[in-house]
């Protein structure tokens, strides 16, 4: 199974220099990716985690790890497409393939935070319905297709370039816990990624959902990426069962959750310390966010024991 890692983008590690210099060493340890994610308001008043309070621009942070890096594949999860159109987003993650040498994973969600639908001017109706035809739009304007027309977006004739190194264009990974959202990334997606709120102990049948609509579409089977939410340390219980949360506790217990979530029909988890309060809560102490990523960034790397 691949093993991933979140980029510095929330919080109090999120600087240009944290960001980078984790990113080569991400790829010195031997990780597979490096992941951003999207928050475009925090709306006053809202109760939202901490790791929402303060978050860099996922497409521009890509731009910039793009040039740091050399090797390792740089991803999405996700960017919500009503909040951009088909048009722009194809260029932005062209522009991201091309400048990585065809490294991007593009994932794709449908939002849920509905002060950022008001400041975007998007409507929340039929956000799921509109996925599919986003999707079919983005990759016309990257195989250089003559306009597009859909039932929700028409893109006139005329040609986008530079086309993405990645033919017939980077992979899409379509986001979201329900299970509309699973049997959409079956259906059109490459993959399905879940949220950081996702239950992993029923993460099997998640995949089962993901990978039936892919069969039934008479696709490849889907990649099944999940946002790690590491909590190394004391266990981590869960309030609804009383049970310790995967991937928390010791090292070798999340190394052990690991292993079980490839049996699963995981593909690839990428280990998020941005939704770690010590990481990235904006308030933290950047230097002992620094040193504790580092830690576990060199405790969980891939080539370490398994």
């Amino acid at each position: 199974m691949d093993i991933g890692f979140g980029a510095a983008v929330a919080g109090a590690w999120a600087t240009p220099r944290n960001l980078a210099e984790l990113a080569r060493r991400a790829e010195r340890l031997g990780y597979r990716s490096l992941w951003t994610f999207q928050r475009l308001l925090a709306p006053s008043g809202a109760k939202l985690a901490p790791v929402y309070k303060s978050v860099l621009d996922p497409m521009v942070s890509l731009g910039y790890l793009a040039a740091a890096t050399s090797s390792i594949r740089l991803g999405v999860a996700v960017v919500n497409h009503p909040f951009t159109s088909p048009l722009l987003l194809a260029k932005q993650a062209a522009t991201v393939d091309v400048l990585s040498g065809g490294r991007l994973d593009l994932g794709i969600g449908s939002g849920w935070l509905a002060e950022e639908f008001t400041g975007s001017g998007a409507p929340m109706a039929e956000r799921g319905a509109r996925a599919d035809d986003y999707v079919a739009a983005l990759r016309a304007l990257w195989s250089g297709a003559p306009g597009y027309q859909g039932a929700y977006f028409t893109i006139p004739a005329g040609r986008q370039e530079p086309a993405p190194v990645q033919r017939p264009g980077p992979p899409v990974l379509i986001g979201g816990m329900s299970r509309a959202a699973m049997e959409r990334a079956g259906r059109i997606g490459d993959g399905w990624v879940t949220a950081s709120s996702a239950d992993l102990s029923v993460i099997a049948e998640s995949a089962k959902v993901v990978q039936s609509a892919a069969r039934a579409a008479g696709r490849s089977p889907a990649r099944i990426v999940c946002r790690g939410v590491v909590r190394p340390g004391r266990p981590s219980i869960s309030k609804t069962t009383g049970q310790r949360r995967l991937l928390s506790g010791s090292y070798e217990k999340i190394r052990e959750d690991i292993r079980w979530l490839e049996s699963c029909g995981v593909t690839e988890v990428f280990y998020d310390l941005n939704f770690d309060p010590a990481v990235g809560d904006p308030g933290a102490d950047e230097g002992k966010a620094v040193l504790r990523a580092s830690e576990i960034l060199e405790a969980l790397a891939p080539d370490a024991r398994m």
